[in-house]
């Protein structure tokens, strides 16, 4: 009887980390929703046997549910890549998906001179159920973590990213728009970075590619930091409660249309008072699409001379975890500041 051939060698190896969420969640005898180990999903997902690579899989401890990921969670999961660096061609994070786009952000900040892709993905509905979602979104995450570019046979995506139903996106333009369907997440200001069809599509040029340079994984964000969404009926009593927190250092502004606040004389003293104590006020927009032209009109002019810094087409999402970056570098006020208004890491768009 003849020997059958051995299996192919893996091309690629991937690393899963498994930080929590309903992508690793089954029902239990009992109809309960529990955690899944890695051979469960192995035994629940025989599709993974047919990719070609080396997958292994850790995590970060007990499961943590998205809606309780906090820094701590953030600075482990990239000292773990970085640790894991050498190893492994490509990385998949599985992750719940309501602050997945804050954690997607983070990490692409934390992850300077990224070389190989790190996805994000998970799932609406678990694996035990017939109409999941999980399938597909892991094993396409796989395929993008693993897929090399047909030349230069470097990573295809060296970027944190994003993947999600058919879309890869990245990390730090990523929004979630839906609790309900599986097109949960949306990039509103910049083309999604790959589809997920019969074949991969990759839009290679938005890519975000850099010169090769060792990989350095920053250990540090500063958490002194707040979100204040502007509103009709704003008090100042209000306003002072934010901006003048113990030890805050940062606030961003979610304002009006292109970046536009009141111009009452109690609401500028506030952001002056704020900006002399020095916290750095970054100006974001309310609206999913389009941009903040802060200056553009009479209601932004006021906020360029009190020092706020306008934050372009950047998400929520990014903009919180970039001022903590950039916080953390420790830099000088000038310097920070000018930080804020650079593309550090294809979050924002120049103009």
């Amino acid at each position: 009887m003849p020997t059958p051939p051995l299996p192919p060698k893996p091309e690629t190896a991937i690393m899963v980390i498994y930080t929590g969420g309903t992508v690793g969640m089954a029902y239990n005898r009992r109809g309960e929703l529990v955690p899944m180990n890695f051979e469960q999903i192995r035994k629940k997902m025989p599709e993974l046997r047919q990719l070609n690579m080396q997958v292994e899989v850790t995590n970060l401890g007990e499961p943590i549910d998205s809606s309780n990921v906090t820094v701590a969670d953030w600075l482990r999961l990239a000292a773990l890549i970085e640790e894991n660096y050498a190893r492994y061609d490509g990385f998949v994070v599985l992750h719940g998906t309501d602050t997945m786009a804050y954690s997607a952000a983070a990490l692409s900040f934390l992850l300077e001179n990224l070389g190989k892709a790190v996805v994000f993905t998970g799932a609406q509905v678990p694996v035990g159920r017939i109409r999941t979602d999980a399938r597909r979104n892991l094993v396409t995450a796989l395929e993008m973590a693993a897929a090399r570019h047909p030349t230069a046979g470097t990573a295809r995506v060296p970027e944190v990213c994003l993947f999600f139903n058919d879309l890869l996106i990245r990390g730090n333009r990523a929004k979630k728009v839906e609790s309900q369907q599986y097109n949960a997440f949306r990039s509103e200001n910049y083309p999604p970075l790959a589809r997920a069809g019969i074949e991969l599509d990759f839009n290679d040029q938005q890519i975000w590619r850099l010169p090769s340079a060792p990989l350095l994984a920053h250990q540090r964000l500063d958490d002194r930091v707040t979100i204040l969404r502007l509103f009709p009926g704003l008090t100042e009593r209000v306003l002072r409660a934010h901006l003048e927190a113990d030890d805050l250092r940062g606030c961003v502004l979610e304002t009006y249309g292109s970046g536009n606040a009141p111009t009452a004389p109690w609401f500028l003293k506030c952001l002056r008072d704020a900006a002399d104590r020095g916290v750095h006020l970054l100006n974001v927009s309310q609206c999913e699409e389009g941009r903040v032209m802060q200056g553009r009109y009479e209601t932004s002019a006021y906020l360029t001379e009190l020092g706020v810094v306008g934050g372009a087409d950047v998400t929520v999402e990014a903009a919180i975890a970039k001022l903590m970056f950039v916080l953390g570098l420790r830099q000088n006020a000038p310097e920070t500041r000018h930080l804020l208004t650079q593309d550090l890491r294809g979050e924002i768009t120049i103009m």
